[in-house]
């Protein structure tokens, strides 16, 4: 995906009300990480497990008022490749799937092509299949319906639903 559609990218999210980017960097979106850094609106974690960890608290920070306690608004998306997801998928399971935490994870696809690093071959060959394993809907990002799937997924947290973005690397560095 291109550097410009990237930071666009992040930017409408920002706007569009998820204020916690928390993540693992990848050079698969290293565009939508530069601008969100340039924002100062990302905390870069160690471990996707991590990151899941910090954004779920984020999400679920309470507010309390007048003895009445509800669920913050503090919307959250997680950034990693797609190797760190199927590290994290105890996490995701035991965590954001069992407690309903919605977040929106956007994942660098690497392995998407076929001439990529053969340590990036394998997970990329899965990476659908454990998205549909996980029950976890997704869409695949492209430059020119980014924003339509952005929609979608700013839809479903709002219903209190977790979801995937996926952008597939295009390059082999």
């Amino acid at each position: 995906m291109k550097e410009v559609i990237q930071r666009k990218l992040f930017d409408y999210l920002l706007k569009n009300k998820i204020y916690n980017f928390i993540g693992v960097p990848d050079s698969t979106i290293k565009h939508f990480i530069d601008q969100g850094l340039k924002r100062n609106k990302i905390l870069i974690a160690t471990r996707e497990e991590e990151a899941i960890g910090i954004a779920a608290g984020m999400s679920l920070f309470l507010e309390h008022s007048e003895e009445i306690i509800s669920k913050s608004q503090s919307n959250s998306l997680v950034f990693m490749q797609n190797a760190g997801f199927a590290n994290s998928i105890s996490t995701i399971t035991s965590l954001v799937q069992l407690y309903q935490i919605p977040m929106i994870f956007l994942i660098g696809w690497r392995g998407f092509l076929e001439n990529d690093a053969p340590e990036h071959t394998k997970i990329g060959k899965i990476q659908p299949k454990l998205l549909q394993a996980l029950s976890l809907q997704s869409m695949v990002l492209d430059e020119k319906s980014w924003k339509k799937s952005c929609d979608w997924a700013l839809k479903l947290i709002r219903d209190g639903k977790s979801c995937a973005l996926v952008i597939p690397r295009e390059f082999v560095d």
